[in-house]
């Protein structure tokens, strides 16, 4: 433990705020947070949280970095993004494994994590080679009409607990390239990441000659969190959380006219048909069920499975989860680590009587294990769609098996919740799976075929609907959400032709 906080910057007392000049605040007035590690219930380090005041002069040092920056060629700015991607190899194994230990979910996930952020730098400098307007033909006479896309200015983006870094990066790599400085509050629960994250970032800022670029501002919610969300010179944010906390911050920051981003909760299913491939299917649904214990907004929730097979899949899938070794996630052979902290292991364990109390049949798991940490047992229960329980998003590995007979019963159980983040369909008829990814079919933001709802690409535009949120984060042209677009038209005639054929006798 003490190697890889060394190798990544990090003391036992920390402080929370990060200037735009790449230093970090002094200031103790906003009292101490610690982060433990779930796995073991130990402190790793405690981090000073920032002020109101750290977080002004944060947001100064931004719109001042910004007048800079938005001057910068697009490609000019992705040579920044490209070495801070060369800076995350060079952590790769360090971070990975920090945010392992502190986050909790197992090493090969934490190493995984900080390759999507090196993945998306990839993709972020060559996207700052492709930020394209159109050309439109003006029903004037001599007159040019286009498009072109402007910075905003500081974005800024709050994220969870359960992708401590990569999600930060998702929206930081593609506002750089868009010529926006980012300001960062990430999850108190997990600060020590954030701040390794922000000592990479300001060595390669210096590298560099820049500042105010990326900045960090770690601290409570009602507090800077706030701060964040009422503040006129920040006109997007970018909010990763809960569904009742996205409509908080949806209605303050539109209430000023500001953007949002809003990637909130999800209840992601797998509809599984008679004719699927089980040898696919199984793999896929234990890793997005229990992969990060279930703590993924896009983990696997429920299983909608056709009646024919049902037995034959329950047979496979307790046996499979009997295999699965729950320990600590620095250990090689471990699949499943600990939730973040006690109040999930509560929500676990209310929402499993809660189902048990509608009905619900537990076939494997269903209670918490007798150990230092917040582990629990990977569980699965025989319920129906229209229980409340299932309705609601639960942080931690449930997975809800809900029988079907016909693919129109089972799209509509699969719509049927509040949420639309990820969906998946396992099957080998054709038509089935195009009827799944037709109108008629997924309402979800994400849908696949014979993959599970975990585990998007960067390449792809990530985000849901309903009450999932709004608004596109990482690829195809989720950029545009970090640029103003304005309509140009150039008269280069010597006539001034009006609209609608109105003339103005002047003499």
């Amino acid at each position: 433990m003490k190697s890889i906080l060394k190798e990544l910057g990090i003391d036992q007392v920390n402080y929370g705020a990060c200037s735009g000049v790449g230093k970090w605040s002094n200031s103790r007035k906003g009292g101490l947070i610690e982060s433990v590690n779930p796995a073991t219930g130990e402190l790793i380090a405690s981090v000073y949280q920032a002020t109101e005041l750290d977080y002004d002069i944060i947001v100064q040092d931004a719109e001042a970095a910004f007048k800079d920056f938005r001057k910068v060629p697009a490609p000019i700015r992705g040579q920044l993004v490209r070495e801070m991607g060369d800076a995350l190899r060079e952590k790769k194994d360090a971070l990975g494994g920090l945010v392992s230990m502190e986050m909790g979910k197992i090493k090969q996930e934490g190493v995984g994590e900080v390759q999507e952020m090196i993945d998306i730098a990839d993709f972020a400098v060559g996207q700052s080679r492709m930020l394209y307007g159109k050309t439109m033909h003006s029903e004037r006479p001599d007159h040019r009409m286009y498009e072109q896309w402007h910075p905003r200015g500081p974005i800024g983006v709050i994220s969870a607990f359960n992708f401590p870094v990569a999600v930060w990066s998702w929206n930081a790599f593609i506002a750089a390239i868009c010529g926006d400085p980012t300001i960062w509050k990430p999850s108190s629960s997990t600060p020590l990441c954030a701040i390794a994250v922000q000592n990479i970032c300001n060595a390669v800022m210096e590298r560099n000659n820049y500042t105010g670029i990326f900045s960090s501002v770690i601290g409570q919610g009602s507090v800077v969190g706030e701060k964040m969300l009422n503040d006129r010179r920040l006109p997007l944010v970018s909010f990763t959380g809960s569904t009742s906390m996205g409509r908080h911050v949806s209605s303050t920051v539109s209430s000023r006219f500001g953007k949002t981003i809003l990637e909130l909760g999800g209840n992601n299913a797998i509809i599984i048909d008679e004719t699927a491939n089980m040898d696919l299917a199984i793999p896929a649904v234990v890793f997005g069920a229990v992969g990060t214990a279930g703590q993924r907004c896009t983990s696997t929730r429920r299983i909608i499975i056709h009646e024919s097979i049902q037995e034959k899949f329950l047979t496979r899938i307790v046996k499979a989860y009997k295999q699965i070794n729950i320990g600590n996630p620095m250990k090689d052979g471990n699949l499943m680590g600990p939730l973040i902290d006690e109040n999930a292991v509560n929500e676990y364990l209310q929402a499993l009587e809660t189902a048990k109390d509608s009905g619900g049949e537990i076939l494997c798991g269903g209670s918490k294990l007798e150990r230092n940490g917040f582990f629990v047992k990977p569980t699965i229960v025989k319920a129906k769609n229209e229980w409340d329980i299932v309705q609601t998003e639960t942080f931690s590995p449930i997975l809800y098996i809900i029988p079907y007979r016909t693919l129109e019963e089972a799209v509509d159980m699969h719509n049927d919740v509040p949420q639309g983040l990820s969906s998946a369909m396992f099957t080998t008829n054709v038509s089935n799976a195009e009827y799944f990814l037709s109108h008629r079919g997924s309402d979800c933001g994400i849908a696949n075929i014979n993959i599970g709802t975990s585990g998007a690409e960067i390449g792809g535009a990530f985000g849901g609907e309903k009450e999932t949120g709004g608004g596109r984060e990482s690829g195809s042209d989720a950029w545009k959400q970090y640029m103003r677009r304005q309509t140009n038209t150039l008269n280069w005639s010597t006539e001034l032709p009006l609209a609608q054929g109105i003339e103005f006798d002047l003499d």
